[in-house]
């Protein structure tokens, strides 16, 4: 028999750093989009399939997260953390990457960047399978 997820959506920041500090790390399809989380630590938490649209990520410690599927259309992500993150078929269109470290970061050929920005130079790893 198939579990249902009666759980509400996560749509705030408050409730993020609480269920984190608590030891939370699955926010799949988090609804975040405007949310301020800048400078958080949040690393190894799982975010497929959040919205983070227009949201403030600056500063903010998402280091082996899975981002898979996520919404970071217009995302401040000026000097974040994404080292080994998990980015497959994820919006970064109009996100603000200046001094994101991505390092070892996996995105395949469905993951969609700035249209200036250099995914080799960042030291992304391009995976040629599609998620």
């Amino acid at each position: 028999m198939t579990e249902v997820n009666f759980q509400q959506p996560i749509n705030s920041a408050a409730r993020i750093v609480e269920e984190y500090a608590v030891g939370k790390r699955n926010f799949e399809r988090a609804e975040l989009g405007d949310a301020d989380l800048q400078g958080l630590d949040l690393k190894g938490s799982d975010f497929s399939y959040a919205d983070f649209s227009r949201a403030n990520l600056s500063g903010t410690n998402l280091r082996g997260c899975d981002l898979s599927f996520a919404d970071l259309s217009e995302a401040n992500l000026a000097n974040a953390d994404l080292r080994g993150a998990m980015l497959f078929s994820a919006n970064l269109r109009k996100a603000n990457l200046q001094g994101t470290h991505l390092e070892k970061a996996d995105c395949d050929h469905n993951t969609h960047f700035p249209p200036d920005f250099d995914s080799i130079a960042a030291g992304v790893n391009m995976s040629e399978a599609s998620v």
